[in-house]
């Protein structure tokens, strides 16, 4: 009989080369996740015009945003479980899959389908880079990795936008889909020959398919209540009304199940952990001001101040800049002096401002003006985003990490599936009504409104342009304003943080397979 002695994951990586090797990987895979949330946002009017689908145009987000989310508490669960390895493997190959359903898309719904795809595969990408850094390195030394992590964000935010403005006004939008494909297979080759962790033993036999269930209906009917609420249903319809009844009953019953599993899929006594609770609330409204806020600003950019696909992207640098160098600047600071409580507080007041300085602006407001306002959100953000995910990984053993990230980022998930669905649902149907007033009586394009492209309302008569102009920024800045006290609350939340001390190693993991040189 072999012996199994204890060691830490941090012992598979010892040597600099092998951490860097490993880092490249988990940068890739993070890079293919964040890429595809924003290098659609350029070229959304314009995919949605050729596809005649303007006002299906939220779902191009939502779609993703909410496969996402549904199988984010599946991969953490399971990584625990299984290990990480190949999972990862396999979200990067269904990412991939999506991309290819995404570039040949005749329909919008195709395009939606392939979005969802994406998906059920980005969901993984993030959630399993950020728990196998948590595997590798301690706490203390985990914040500048996380904040480079964030850094990736932040250039997958300038480089998408500005890479689905090449795309739209050169070869063609559904090569945003096909840059994946390279991407996705060096991502593959690099996880596969440099990232080795110890094995785990597999046992499956305890899954919680039950609990993944019930947490996909409840998180689908949760956010079709956001998507459809007010717009395409009454708030009173028995449609509305009937989502929500499924999202309570099923939240119920989710919570049943989890508390009998016996490996629930979100364990219950997370809970039972006040910083977890503080940082899970944060990241929800935090979640929800980020995408509800980001996800239409490059369409607003090209339909208001008439900027080209690409130079929308290049407007949104001075917040993507901020991002960077905030989240890389306190991951720094926080490995130096082990302080943090204060930096997602800060973080989420500025994002308060900057959505209430946003809400102001007019289609006659200088565009250096509304850079400076963008720039300041995107500070706090990055004072913000990683940090509550290493508060959350600080608070729980090493064996949990990845089911407690994945937990956290769920919720913060749904924020961002709620923002973007709610405020994409107010802004099409507000876009849709205000045209409808404005628009001079006779005066149609081809297709109607909603075949409206940045192309097209260049050329439309001064008083139809004008009229189109001041219908998206009436439609989307006062949302701004309703966004604003959410970052409020979220600073509060986080005032009563424990800033406990973040741990200098990585504690013995029994899980762990470790017999001989064993590993994935």
């Amino acid at each position: 009989m072999s012996t199994t002695t204890k060691t830490t994951p941090a012992a598979v990586v010892e040597k600099p080369t092998g951490m860097l090797l490993l880092f490249i990987g988990l940068m890739l895979s993070m890079l293919l996740a964040a890429l595809s949330q924003m290098i659609l946002s350029t070229a959304l009017p314009t995919i949605v015009g050729e596809l005649h689908g303007v006002d299906q145009m939220l779902w191009v987000i939502t779609a993703y945003i909410l496969t996402a989310t549904i199988v984010m508490p599946i991969y953490g669960k399971l990584g625990d479980l299984m290990g990480r390895k190949n999972l990862l493997l396999i979200a990067v190959s269904i990412f991939m899959i999506g991309s290819v359903v995404g570039g040949l898309a005749p329909d919008m719904a195709w395009l939606i389908t392939g979005r969802a795809i994406q998906g059920l595969g980005g969901g993984g990408l993030m959630i399993l880079s950020q728990a196998i850094i948590a595997d590798v390195v301690p706490a203390r030394e985990r914040g500048k990795y996380m904040g480079v992590m964030g850094g990736v964000f932040a250039f997958a935010s300038v480089a998408g936008p500005l890479l689905g403005g090449f795309f739209t006004e050169g070869p063609g939008w559904r090569w945003m889909f096909w840059i994946n494909m390279p991407l996705g297979v060096l991502a593959l080759l690099v996880v596969a020959f440099f990232l080795h962790l110890p094995s785990r033993k597999i046992n499956t036999s305890r899954l919680d398919v039950g609990g993944m269930m019930l947490l996909a209906i409840a998180t689908t009917s949760v956010v079709l209540v956001g998507t459809w609420g007010g717009t395409q249903y009454d708030w009173t319809s028995s449609v509305i009304l009937g989502l929500i009844a499924a999202t309570l009953v099923s939240s119920a019953a989710f919570v049943m199940v989890e508390r009998r599993a016996a490996e629930p899929i979100l364990p219950m006594h997370l809970f039972r952990e006040r910083n977890f609770n503080l940082t899970t609330a944060g990241g929800l409204l935090i979640g929800v001001t980020m995408f509800g806020a980001i996800g239409y600003m490059p369409t607003y950019l090209q339909m208001v101040t008439g900027a080209s696909a690409t130079n929308a992207g290049l407007l949104m640098i001075p917040m993507m800049g901020a991002l960077l160098l905030t989240s890389t600047g306190s991951g720094i600071v926080v490995s130096r002096t082990g302080r943090y409580k204060w930096m997602p507080i800060v973080g989420a007041l500025m994002v308060a401002v900057a959505l209430f300085l946003l809400s102001t602006i007019q289609p006659a407001t200088a565009l250096w003006i509304i850079c400076t306002y963008i720039g300041l959100l995107g500070a706090g953000l990055g004072l913000s985003m990683q940090i509550l995910v290493l508060i959350v990984q600080n608070t729980f053993p090493n064996r949990m990490v990845g089911t407690a990230t994945a937990s956290n980022n769920y919720f913060r998930q749904i924020g961002a599936t709620l923002g973007s669905a709610i405020v994409g649902s107010l802004f099409t149907a507000r876009v849709a009504d205000l045209l409808v007033e404005r628009l001079p009586a006779g005066m149609t394009t081809e297709g109607g409104a909603n075949s409206l492209t940045p192309q097209i309302v260049a050329t439309l008569p001064d008083v139809a342009r004008n009229a189109v102009i001041e219908s998206y920024n009436d439609a989307l800045t006062p949302l701004f304003l309703y966004l604003a006290p959410l970052g409020v609350i979220a600073a509060v939340l986080l005032y009563f943080v424990k800033e406990t001390p973040l741990a200098t190693t990585i504690a013995a993991d029994p899980e762990l397979a470790t017999q001989g040189d064993k590993a994935e």
